[in-house]
């Protein structure tokens, strides 16, 4: 049973500060908040992060940015300004963490390279999120998710078969796969400076990242090997494994991974136990060989039954199946409501829903705090700091915040 919001979390007193913008770092950033960290984040004044602007569609507020910024305190900086570096010093000499995700070559313009901060800063684990890494041919290249998912072979995995048949992700993929992988590295380099006393660099590449989670397909492919065909929403090399229409004009989602499961789907799904038999189906690359004759099978066998009752048939034969949702679907999910997945936030827009953070703990519940409005805590911040009064409205005057 989990224990109450005032159990310690793993990353209780840890302080991340975090220049960041879009998904990647955002993201990342939120996983250690979601486990008790402190997250500043610092925005350019006026603008602040440009995911604030991508839509409106959560009461007025961007959905990337209510999705990745629960839990973080908003500082409005502009660290190009020359009484700037003095404010980030002071929060970097408090901090365990910094995360950046700016342009190529950016931190290191500002001053804000490990190499340059370790020597002032040697506790501080920096974790630098870009699209190529430090180095290479393509490290000063714009990396934007999309681009990404072209250039790690992603693209030439998904949609259907044809030059225009490509369909990219409909999530930001490579961005999400980045900030995991700097939240775990960070994970990480939080356990051995705890070993060291020393803090070390993080270099996170969206390409690696991504390129990490097309392991099947490289390997499928590998010397020379013809890759696998684009296969729509079904399974490239196993069949009958996607979408099926039934009779009711729904879409039911099926998968079978062996032999004794298609003896079984005959049986009891289609009820045409002959098929079993049938030589061109007589194992999994033969199915997927013939996966055209197959389906017309298939589809002819559902035509007559309603999506229900083909789940009902499919759970009966212990048959793996789900429903093809939509995000209205997702919302109104039984499963998720069963297990109490949903948490409710505060935002400038008022509370909203928000997904508990994967992984149920039995000794502790994830710190949900709310979206930050642009600058909410500023002058909190610089108050912590030492400034007075008087020192903040110099910076507001100034522009520095």
């Amino acid at each position: 049973m989990n224990e109450s919001a005032t159990s310690p979390r793993p990353l209780d007193g840890i302080t991340v500060v975090s220049l960041e913008h879009a998904i990647a770092a955002p993201f990342c950033t939120r996983q250690l908040a979601d486990m008790g960290a402190r997250v500043i984040k610092v925005e350019r004044p006026g603008v602040g992060d440009f995911a604030r602007g991508y839509d409106a569609r959560v009461h007025g507020l961007s959905s990337h940015f209510a999705w990745t910024n629960r839990s973080k305190e908003s500082l409005t900086l502009d660290v190009k300004h020359g009484e700037a570096r003095t404010i980030l010093d002071s929060l970097l000499a408090q901090a365990d963490v910094l995360v950046q995700n700016l342009a190529p070559g950016a931190a290191a313009r500002l001053g804000l390279s490990f190499e340059t901060l370790h020597a002032d800063f040697p506790r501080l684990i920096v974790c630098d999120i870009s699209g190529y890494g430090e180095d290479g041919p393509y490290h000063t290249k714009k990396a934007y998710d999309l681009l990404i998912q072209s250039e790690g072979g992603f693209l030439s995995t998904t949609g259907t078969p044809g030059p225009e048949g490509m369909a990219k992700a409909g999530c930001s993929i490579a961005d999400i796969a980045a900030g995991m992988y700097a939240y775990s590295n960070i994970l990480s380099a939080l356990l051995l400076r705890g070993r060291t006393g020393t803090g070390s660099h993080i270099d996170v590449s969206m390409l690696e990242s991504l390129v990490e989670w097309m392991g099947y397909p490289m390997y499928y492919a590998f010397d020379g090997a013809e890759p696998p065909p684009r296969a729509g929403a079904s399974h490239a090399t196993i069949y009958p494994y996607g979408p099926f229409p039934t009779g009711d004009g729904q879409t039911v989602m099926l998968g079978l991974q062996n032999e004794r499961e298609w003896q079984v789907f005959c049986e009891k799904v289609l009820q045409q136990p002959e098929l079993a038999g049938d030589e061109r189906f007589s194992a999994n690359a033969r199915r997927s060989t013939h996966r055209d004759a197959l389906r017309s099978l298939i589809v002819q066998a559902f035509a007559a039954l309603s999506a229900d009752e083909v789940l009902a048939r499919l759970d009966e034969a212990q048959i793996a199946n789900a429903h093809v949702n939509d995000m209205h679907g997702v919302w109104a999910h039984p499963q998720l409501k069963a297990r109490q997945r949903w948490a409710s936030v505060g935002s400038p827009a008022g509370e909203i829903p928000a997904l508990l953070p994967p992984g149920r703990n039995s000794a502790f519940v994830a710190q949900m705090q709310p979206v930050p409005a642009l600058g909410e805590h500023s002058e909190r911040i610089l108050a912590e700091l030492g400034y007075d009064r008087d020192a903040i409205r110099h910076l507001k005057e100034h522009n520095v915040i």
